[in-house]
C-alpha cells in the first residue's frame, strides 16, 4: 500500500486506513470483536484474498489485534477511530436521504445512528428498551444511566418495537423522519413513540465525563 509519502497527520492517517473497505472493517469492529466470517457476512461485496490483506496491514499498524478467541478487536488505539468514524457517518447523513435501493443493509449499522443522535450522557434520560427489527436480525436501543447503546438481539421485554425498511427506521432514529413520514415509509411501531423521543439528541446532551 503505497504512502502519501507527507510529514501530515491527516497524510499519515489515510496511510493506515485510507484503502478502500479499511474504515467499513473498522466500522465492524467498533461494536465488538469479530472472527474473520463475521467480517465477510458483514461487508458484502469483499474479496476474501482482499480482507485478509487489509486485516493484515491494520493488524501490522498496531490498529487491530486478537483476542483469546482469536477473533479480530479493535486495539485500546484503534478505539480511537470511533470519533472520526462516527462523525464521518454523521456529516453523510443527509445522503441517507435517498432510498436504499439495491444498497445491501445490516442490522449492525444501526451502531453510527444510535451513537450519533444519542452520544454521550444525559442523567435525564429515562430508562427504556427499544426492539428494532430492519435488515438481517434484531437490535435492541438500551437506555441505562443516562447513557444509550445498541446491541444484538430481542429484548425481553421492550417497552417500543420498531420495525420496517432500513430507510424508514434509520430516519426515525436519526429524528430526520416523525411518526407519520415514518408510517408512510412502512414504519410499523407498537407502543409509544414518546420514549425514544424523550432520550432526546446530541444537541441536548453533555459530554461524558
Amino acid at each position: 500500500m503505497k504512502s502519501y509519502g507527507q510529514y501530515c497527520a491527516i497524510a499519515r492517517g489515510l496511510d493506515v486506513v485510507g484503502d478502500r473497505w479499511t474504515v467499513l472493517i473498522v466500522r465492524e469492529l467498533l461494536t465488538g470483536p469479530r472472527r474473520y466470517g463475521d467480517l465477510q457476512e458483514g461487508l458484502p461485496g469483499i474479496a476474501s484474498n482482499l480482507l485478509a490483506d487489509r486485516l493484515r496491514h491494520l493488524e501490522q499498524h498496531g490498529v487491530i489485534d486478537r483476542d483469546s478467541r482469536g477473533r479480530y478487536e479493535l486495539t485500546e488505539w484503534g478505539q480511537g477511530l470511533a470519533e472520526p468514524v462516527y462523525a464521518l457517518a454523521r456529516w453523510a447523513s443527509p445522503l441517507m436521504a435517498e432510498p436504499a435501493g439495491d444498497d445491501q443493509f445490516r442490522s449492525t449499522w444501526l451502531a453510527p445512528v444510535v451513537a450519533n443522535r444519542f452520544g454521550g450522557v444525559d442523567p435525564s434520560r429515562p430508562d427504556t428498551t427499544i426492539e428494532i427489527h430492519t435488515g438481517d436480525s434484531p437490535m435492541t436501543i438500551v437506555s441505562s444511566q443516562g447513557r444509550v447503546h445498541v446491541r444484538p438481539g430481542r429484548a425481553d421485554r421492550p417497552d417500543l418495537t420498531i420495525s420496517g425498511p432500513p430507510e424508514g427506521v434509520l430516519g426515525l432514529l436519526a429524528g430526520r423522519l416523525d411518526k407519520a413520514a415514518a408510517s408512510e415509509r412502512g414504519v410499523v411501531i407498537h407502543g409509544d413513540i414518546r420514549r425514544l423521543n424523550r432520550l432526546r439528541g446530541r444537541s441536548r446532551r453533555r459530554p461524558a465525563s
